[in-house]
């Protein structure tokens, strides 16, 4: 797996007519939070119990196919970095992490969206 910062993402997205782009956060952080514009939503773990969505795998099968580029993003890094090494497992050979995320790490008071990430960067992004 290859690591991207937000803004290599992006410059990556758009020269790579082919790549997924995949959010594989929450249902509730994708549409309350917002997202990257062209993003879609797989979530990798959801609500109620947290537990990996055991068909995360499948979802994105159909989303794409295990050669072309799936770049991953979640809120700072970690949930898609554990997606793609799932993806790995599964057979796909060219799986991006978004670094950062979209929110960002925390900050020493506790706040996102303001050390780093796809919003902080000022990356295209909406709110359902």
């Amino acid at each position: 797996m290859k690591h991207l910062n937000p803004k290599e993402a992006s410059e990556f997205l758009h020269q790579s007519p082919t790549a997924v782009f995949i959010d594989v956060r929450s249902e509730m952080e994708f549409l309350f939070v917002g997202h990257p514009v062209g993003a879609i939503m797989i979530p990798w773990n959801d609500g109620p119990n947290w537990d990996v969505n055991p068909d995360f795998i499948a979802h994105v099968k159909k989303a794409t196919s295990v050669d072309r580029p799936v770049v991953l993003i979640c809120r700072s890094g970690n949930r898609s970095r554990e997606a793609g090494h799932a993806l790995e497992q599964a057979g796909f050979t060219k799986v991006y992490n978004v670094l950062h995320g979209f929110e960002g790490d925390l900050s020493d008071d506790h706040r996102r969206n303001v050390l780093n990430g796809w919003r902080f960067e000022g990356l295209p992004w909406e709110q359902c």
